[in-house]
């Protein structure tokens, strides 16, 4: 083989098998961003907050993986009265919740180191093992800080992965435990916002990212929150 050929062949090769290398895992991934009556936006924006339930439509072991087949907040906890709230995803594993801010004081209790907003739907109930996958689309290639509104009775770990690869590794989400609460079961709706768990460098376009309980589990998700550091 003459000397130009194989320097075309052995550029076409390398050309090929860093687009196989590089290529977006999301490209195998059969989930699809979820939407409703109500949320038709489609993938969810970063930079922004990425609300946990609305996990991507797929279920059980693609868009995500739940410890059991039961919802213990939609049909649950909250009883199936036809409202969105009460049925939120209720023919889904993943449990799911939503704040009450009136005079019970349940998620306005005096407790909350930062104030949920009223009616907002979360992931609770979490295990450890269990992970949520979510289509974003990111706008800004560049270095974003996260930050996660939540509650947690006893402290715990979670990971963030962008199309199966681990960014993060292990992170320590403190504890909301409060002593002075009288109430018991108040103890799982002790709202926190933490600023900056992580950094995480992203690229401009559609992808997939993996939101899992590592360690202890017990805790609340309401959003995470992406922002494009300077």
């Amino acid at each position: 083989m003459k000397p130009i050929y194989q320097l075309v062949l052995l550029l076409t090769v390398t050309v090929l098998l860093a687009t196989l290398c590089t290529k977006n895992t999301s490209s195998q991934y059969s989930g699809t961003p979820f939407s409703d009556s109500l949320y038709t936006t489609g993938a969810q924006i970063i930079p922004g907050k990425l609300q946990c339930e609305y996990y991507d439509l797929g279920g059980e072991g693609i868009a995500y993986h739940d410890s059991d087949s039961t919802n213990s907040g939609s049909g649950g906890l909250n009883p199936a009265d036809g409202s969105y709230l009460h049925e939120f995803r209720i023919n889904e594993d993943v449990d799911i919740s939503y704040t009450k801010i009136d005079e019970r004081e349940i998620d306005n209790n005096p407790f909350n180191s930062v104030d949920p907003q009223k009616d907002q739907l979360y992931v609770g109930w979490t295990e450890p093992g269990e992970w949520m996958k979510y289509t974003v689309h990111v706008q800004k290639t560049g270095l974003y800080t996260v930050g996660l509104m939540y509650t947690s009775n006893r402290g715990g770990q979670i990971s963030l992965s962008v199309d199966d690869q681990d960014l993060t590794g292990p992170i320590i989400i403190p504890t909301t435990f409060v002593k002075e609460d009288p109430l018991d079961w108040r103890q799982w709706h002790h709202w926190n916002y933490q600023e900056n768990i992580a950094e995480i460098e992203l690229i401009k376009g559609i992808h997939v990212l993996t939101l899992s309980t590592v360690a202890e589990g017990s805790m609340n998700y309401d959003f995470l929150e992406f922002s494009l550091k300077k």
